[in-house]
């Protein structure tokens, strides 16, 4: 939690002002019973309206004057919270921007929402809090309990009694409810995990019929929330009721002892008023106390979650060095095994791969054999575990991350597009392509005619995550997107199963015929997709079974043979492979 304070450096001025106002509001109010008492001692005594109304005039003064200072701090802590809260999600978002695909992995989409989001405001507001309460209250009880010493020891004793007991009520619940609310934020998580699964694959649910299941396990989640807040809730709300019944037992007790010295004509009336406005004043500052600590428990709790996050040290390191001029094209798998965190065995195992600037590559194999996880090495999503990837001749884990994503372009299995326009998505690798540009990478995509449909064109809206597209139009715009990049390698990740076959190989044919040939990885399940590759590789169980050319690995490669007859039979697949 003391690590986020650096994000409040750049408000060190509103960080002291709002709580000098604060300071300065507490003050006058602790004026007020004296100007009470003496109105109650000499003026009403004496009946002296001037000095009685001369007396009213102050406090009003000073009631003004507390407002203006309290308004002021209002500001100050405001400004104060809302600037920490931005510069924390700024560095937040960079941060994991920084991290590895890996790391992610880890941490999970869930929690890194509810971070990024419910715990940040829970800071934001206890900043806000802090900032105008945590002196003031402080000063205030401690402020009264002196000015009871002025007035009478004896009194002043129970001043001290009841600041004591309070302070045992209050830091016994503090510590009892950090790691409940701590427990509270992480289920939260397990809720908008629970909320995000539903939301995004809701038309599988629907083809399964699986509604009512998912909504009787998003109730257990949630109700299993509400059960761990309302413990909480239960304990942090007995405090309020707690320090109610010793404030009211001092009441009592100081009415008493005021009433027998009054009578004995060791204390006025007026001292008995002003020490039960002190009184009064302790109550509310401890409540508001109170109330503070359970808000900054919440806020210590969430800030300990946020400090995990920036705690996370990459697990990629980024290289120093850029891609040559010569051979940038070129890739390169030597000896290469890659295994996930946590796994029980090596996703890839000994591939050893070398390819030509603007070779196609084909990779094929069954689920699960390995195909985006090697393709996913290139721009370095992920590091091998064993052996080497070299893009240009260099290690990629000795190239800058910028300098070697500038030169892949990655089309994935799924096609994400981004709240916008068509041109403002087609841009995101070349923000200063021309039209003509985009209209050349639409049509090699075989998208024009998406385009065209449009009435604004380039400038039709894309809704978020493109859902006013079909699959087959989301694939072909993500595909013009990457070529709009002109990059030196493009990975195909499986981005043209929404496609039909015409369309498909029309597709390929236009990038082979490219003036600017990028050396091209098509992953893909059809052997339609790869058969006029320069080579194919096959992938079976992370190992390599075949490589060569489509008819060469008919005759040679059994895993192959197998793949293609299951889609055109054994007769036809002989007549499409010769």
């Amino acid at each position: 939690m003391k690590k986020l304070l650096v994000y409040l450096r750049g408000y060190r001025r509103e960080c002291v002002l709002g709580p000098l106002f604060k300071l300065l509001e507490a003050s006058f109010e602790l004026i007020i019973p004296l100007i009470v008492a003496d109105i109650i001692d000499r003026g009403i005594p004496a009946g002296d309206r001037g000095y009685i109304a001369a007396r009213v005039l102050l406090m009003a003064a000073l009631g003004l004057t507390g407002f203006l200072s309290a308004v002021t701090a209002q500001y100050f802590a405001a400004r104060a919270a809302i600037g920490f809260s931005t510069r924390l999600r700024h560095a937040l978002m960079r941060h994991i921007q920084s991290l590895s695909h890996a790391n992610l992995d880890a941490l999970g989409t869930s929690t890194l929402i509810t971070r990024m989001t419910s715990d940040v405001n829970q800071l934001q507001s206890g900043v806000n809090m802090c900032l105008r309460l945590l002196l003031r209250s402080p000063f205030v009880v401690f402020g009264a309990m002196v000015m009871a010493f002025t007035i009478d020891v004896r009194c002043a004793l129970l001043f001290v009694a009841v600041i004591l007991a309070l302070c045992v009520i209050v830091f016994s619940i503090m510590l009892i409810t950090l790691p409940q609310y701590r427990a509270v934020q992480g289920q939260l998580d397990s809720v908008t995990a629970a909320t995000r699964e539903n939301l995004s694959g809701v038309r599988v649910l629907r083809a399964f019929c699986k509604e009512d299941a998912e909504v009787e396990k998003f109730g257990r989640r949630n109700a299993t929330l509400t059960r761990m807040q309302l413990f909480v809730g239960r304990i942090s709300a007995s405090m309020n009721p707690l320090t109610y019944v010793v404030i009211n037992a001092a009441v009592i007790a100081l009415l008493h002892t005021g009433a027998v010295r009054v009578s004995l004509g060791t204390l006025t009336q007026g001292d008995v008023v002003a020490l039960y406005n002190y009184m009064s004043q302790i109550l509310v500052e401890l409540i508001k106390m109170a109330n503070l600590i359970i808000l900054l428990t919440k806020a210590w709790a969430c800030g300990d979650r946020v400090s995990a996050v920036l705690d996370v040290r990459p697990a990629q390191q980024d290289g120093a060095l850029t891609l040559p001029d010569e051979a940038r094209g070129s890739v390169a798998f030597e000896d290469v095994s890659m295994r996930y965190a946590g796994a029980g065995a090596d996703a890839l195992e000994h591939v050893t791969l070398r390819v030509r600037p603007g070779e196609t590559i084909g990779i094929i194999g069954g689920t699960g054999s390995g195909k985006t996880t090697l393709v996913n090495l290139i721009p370095r999503f992920y590091d091998a575990t064993g052996g080497r990837v070299l893009v240009g001749g260099v290690d990629v884990r000795e190239l800058r991350k910028d300098a070697l994503r500038a030169a892949v372009a990655v089309v994935p299995q799924k096609a994400v597009l981004f709240k916008g326009t068509i041109r403002g998505n087609l841009r995101w690798g070349n923000p200063d392509a021309t039209d003509e540009e985009l209209y050349q990478a639409l049509a090699t995509a075989q998208a024009l005619d998406v385009v065209r449909a449009k009435p604004d064109g380039l400038d039709a809206v894309v809704e978020q995550g493109g859902r006013n597209f079909s699959g087959g139009q989301r694939q072909r715009l993500t595909i013009a997107r990457a070529l709009v990049k002109r990059p030196d390698i493009l990975i195909l990740d499986d981005s043209a199963s929404a496609l039909d076959y015409a369309t498909d190989a029309s597709l390929r044919r236009a990038i082979r015929q490219m003036d600017r040939r990028p050396t091209t990885f098509i992953v893909s399940q059809r052997t339609a997709s790869v058969r006029f590759a320069d080579r194919i590789l096959v992938l079976e169980d992370g190992c390599v079974a075949g490589i060569g050319t489509h008819e060469a690995l008919l005759d040679t490669c059994p895993i192959y043979r197998e793949i293609h007859e299951s889609q055109y039979g054994s007769e036809e697949g002989s007549r499409h492979g010769r």
